[in-house]
């Protein structure tokens, strides 16, 4: 980004800011405080695209929120690899497995593989974060969530496999 900087005799002070993409904010600030800002989609234009009026504080207000003040977004490379992590699956519940017919809670499918299931589809019924008392019946697909090799634990608890 490229700023400059000049003074407006009698009227205060220009800020241009040039983006890579060939875009420019003016902010003219004002002797009395009042801020004026104007966007132009192209650097050569002669016409502002959008302009508009500030006070003082929303201003500040403006700064505070380019700068972070309430909202940090996450690092993208940091959660490319949260995403690589995390997986969600559907597992069909077998009658043969050793959680059916218990609770959520009762089958400690948490503590066994280390997933957590997040919703159920129990024939036409859609359950969504259910409650640990909600029993686990044969058919049941079980929307979990874990890390690739717990969901793995968790399809061959359903299947009977453990």
């Amino acid at each position: 980004m490229n700023v400059s900087v000049s003074q407006l005799p009698g009227i205060g002070q220009k800020i241009s800011l040039k983006t890579a993409e060939d875009s420019m904010l003016v902010v003219i600030v004002h002797h009395t405080g009042k801020r004026e800002l104007y966007f132009f989609d192209d650097v050569d234009g002669d016409e502002a695209d959008f302009a508009m009026d500030l006070t003082p504080d929303e201003t500040r207000e403006l700064g505070a929120q380019l700068l972070g003040a309430t909202y940090q977004p996450v690092n993208a490379n940091q959660l490319k690899m949260f995403k690589k992590q995390i997986v969600i699956d559907y597992i069909t519940l077998s009658p043969k497995s050793s959680v059916a017919y218990q609770t959520i809670e009762e089958s400690e499918v948490r503590n066994k593989t280390g997933t957590t299931i997040i919703g159920i589809v129990q024939g036409d019924e859609m359950i969504a974060i259910p409650e640990a008392d909600r029993k686990l019946e044969p058919g049941d697909v079980l929307m979990a969530i874990g890390k690739k090799d717990q969901i793995a634990m968790l399809e061959a608890l359903c299947k009977g496999e453990e």
